[in-house]
């Protein structure tokens, strides 16, 4: 068929005026009513010792907003204190902060992660802080304050608008002003192990403040369970080798091995603070602790570790993520004549939550077990029987990973 410029000109127009006409795939992909679930399972914490998995509207979402469909989350010890106890008042609550999930939607204005890393549909990611009005809480401020002065997902008072606030959930919507980070680079057990691993990074961090904190220095790390165990990691890729874990769990100090302890002390073998002394100071080829990371909630464990540091050495205090009650220390002996360098850690900063991510790596480069913390896997229906597990001490961590 002969065509002359006017029919040309013609087709040009027609083609032209139909691109403009038909909606963008990419963009029906995200904004399309199909792709976003009408309800979604919320684990719900209606009382002391009890989830009810319930069924809630998703909320509508804005352009700030990003749906993630949940993959898997950890159990903390601080869920297990609110299962527990309630100590920070939330009944009812959606828990689970430890979690991770693909992205399923996000908002127009959602390009990038809060590292500046394009985040698409598809992607795996983390949230960290839900940023307040403070400016000390920023990437780059590193250490002008931890996540303690922001809110975090898992631990937010209920709202009826939108019940989708932890990670014990089937879809979790993160909300503008909220962190998040594109972590698709890591396997599954690797990113529900992120946030318990900031906890360590950012301790570590603190601790070589002190400047007391070496490649060669004999360092005991007092409480085996996955926060101490995740500190010996973290000390062992950063070349740390005179490590001595002290626990009263042989299971758990016989892990503490695999993770980069060079020996092991357990505390129920010694009877008294002087034998126990004695002991780590044997495990150490007959010198005290340079530094100590006090990883257990117990006043009692607190006012010991004293007493298996040097003069001149340091302390990193992390255990106590809620008030466990006043330790007995004496000053003058514990502290002064013996010259000891003290830092507290709680939580994380948001700088040391990007950190974790090259740690995790680094940790699978050299051979540590990080999987191996991941001892029990329940589905979402199964919450209070992962919480009491938890309460038992039946295995590490333990985690929910949704089907």
């Amino acid at each position: 068929m002969d065509l002359n410029t006017n029919d040309i000109e013609a087709i040009v127009k027609q083609v032209i005026s139909n691109m403009k006409s038909a909606p963008s795939t990419a963009s029906a992909a995200q904004t399309s009513p199909g792709e976003i679930p009408k309800t979604a399972r919320v684990a719900m914490l209606t009382k002391l010792e009890h989830f009810d998995v319930k069924e809630f509207p998703v909320p509508p979402l804005g352009d700030d907003d990003v749906l993630v469909k949940v993959e898997g989350c950890g159990v903390c010890g601080t869920d297990a204190h609110e299962f527990k106890r309630d100590p920070f008042g939330l009944i009812p609550v959606a828990l689970g902060h430890e979690g991770t999930g693909e992205i399923v939607w996000k908002g127009k204005n959602v390009e990038k992660d809060s590292a500046g890393k394009p985040l698409n549909v598809g992607d795996k990611v983390v949230t960290c802080m839900i940023f307040k009005d403070n400016p000390d809480i920023t990437m780059f401020d590193l250490n002008k304050q931890n996540v303690g002065g922001a809110d975090v997902y898992g631990l937010l008072p209920d709202d009826d608008s939108n019940h989708l606030q932890g990670w014990f959930s089937d879809y979790l919507v993160v909300k503008g002003g909220s962190t998040i980070f594109n972590v698709s680079d890591l396997d599954l057990d690797s990113r529900i192990l992120i946030e318990p691993c900031a906890v360590l990074i950012h301790a570590v961090e603190r601790a070589k403040t002190t400047g007391i904190l070496r490649f060669n220095s004999r360092v005991v790390v007092q409480g085996c369970g996955p926060i101490g165990l995740i500190c010996i990691a973290v000390l062992r890729t950063m070349g740390i080798e005179n490590i001595v874990a002290l626990d009263g769990n042989e299971k758990r100090l016989e892990f503490s091995r695999k993770m980069g302890a060079t020996n092991t002390v357990n505390f129920k073998d010694h009877k008294g603070i002087d034998e126990l002394a004695g002991a780590v100071k044997d495990a150490f080829g007959g010198y005290l602790a340079d530094f100590a990371f006090q990883c257990t909630g117990s006043p009692v464990a607190h006012a010991n570790i004293y007493k298996f540091i040097r003069n001149g050495g340091g302390l990193c205090e992390l255990g106590f993520f809620i008030n466990g009650g006043d330790a007995t220390i004496n000053p003058h002996f514990d502290i002064c004549s013996k010259e000891i360098t003290t830092v507290g850690s709680w939580v994380y900063t948001l700088r040391d939550y990007a950190t974790t991510f090259d740690f995790l790596k680094r940790a699978k480069g050299i051979g540590l077990p990080m999987s191996e913390l991941i001892t029990h896997k329940f589905p979402l229906d199964k919450i209070n029987e992962a919480l009491e597990t938890n309460l038992r001490q039946d295995g590490l961590k333990i985690a929910i990973v949704n089907q």
